[in-house]
């Protein structure tokens, strides 16, 4: 392993620890040339399928992108990374088990609106929103329609109380909503 300080070619492995669900091994290493440490990630070079676009381009499957999109959907919401991490790694795993040499971007856009539907409602809107590229306000409403309606189907949790508006006074104790 060259090492990213000076180059060197020579270095000595001072730890190995499995990490990641022992799908990834972690190396700390010492370079015998400068001395210094570095961390090093060994993870099995799986044969992922080719992502088949809309326009019928193809593509390496990027786990890095379905990481951003997660990101991006469940930026400023209470989702842990590892949550976002796990989601990538169910989906990757189940593109491996398939078996298939090319697949559908929609297929992985598809698995990806599943898994946030169970994660962050929120977050599932603001990816539909986009994934979908709604035409308008009204197919944009069919979708929330559906979702409240899954949800009622489910037993999910209610909804969070009603927000006031601005503008608006909130009620005070003992006083009785009108």
């Amino acid at each position: 392993m060259r090492c990213p300080f000076c180059s060197a070619i020579e270095d000595k492995v001072v730890d190995t620890r499995p990490s990641d669900n022992d799908q990834v091994i972690r190396r700390r290493r010492e370079c015998v040339g400068c001395g210094r440490r570095f961390t090093t990630y060994e993870r099995v070079d799986e044969i992922l399928p080719l992502v088949v676009k809309k326009d019928d381009r193809r593509e390496p499957f990027d786990r890095a992108k379905i990481l951003s999109g997660l990101k991006k959907a469940c930026s400023k919401r209470p989702v842990p990374l590892e949550v976002l991490e796990t989601t990538v790694d169910k989906i990757e795993r189940a593109l491996e088990e398939s078996g298939d040499k090319e697949i559908p971007s929609s297929r992985i856009g598809d698995a990806v609106m599943a898994a946030l539907r169970e994660i962050d409602q929120v977050a599932y809107v603001r990816f539909a929103s986009v994934y979908r590229s709604f035409k308008d306000i009204d197919e944009f409403m069919h979708e929330l329609e559906d979702l409240i309606r899954l949800r009622k189907e489910t037993g999910a949790a209610p909804a969070a109380p009603a927000r006031e508006k601005k503008g608006e006074p909130a009620s005070r104790k003992g006083e009785p909503a009108s």
